[in-house]
């Protein structure tokens, strides 16, 4: 079972950046597919970035944000540039082991396992 461990976040102001960090403890992670959601108050968890055979971004992010991963560290990143404050949230990263396919990363119901959430707060 993947233990998935976030690190990263924290305060920052409109269009700076901030990368997050999700580390597994499971030897198979390169199999896995990552994801990223987020969660702002109020509202419902969305999807942000995923990462499997290759990359994909939601809308609000395309341009601003990177994922990628080291399977030599068990590690995805989450790389966030030019931030506005309505990406204030909660994130999450999350795995799955099956995914194939955009549509697929968009739903929550397909992951696995999810870290412990990391705040990213963005001020105007």
């Amino acid at each position: 079972q993947a233990h998935l461990v976030q690190s990263g976040g924290g305060l920052v102001q409109t269009g700076g950046s901030l990368r997050l960090s999700c580390a597994a403890s499971e030897r198979t992670f390169a199999s896995f597919g990552m994801g990223w959601f987020r969660q702002a108050p109020g509202k419902e968890r969305e999807f942000v970035a995923a990462i499997g055979g290759t990359t994909y971004y939601a809308d609000s992010m395309e341009g601003r944000a990177t994922v990628s991963r080291d399977n030599a560290k068990n590690t995805v990143y989450l790389q966030m540039n030019s931030l506005k404050p309505e990406d204030t949230a909660v994130y999450y990263c999350a795995a799955t082991q099956y995914c194939t396919g955009y549509t697929c990363y968009l739903r929550l119901a397909e992951y696995d396992y999810w870290g412990q959430g990391t705040q990213v707060t963005v001020s105007s």
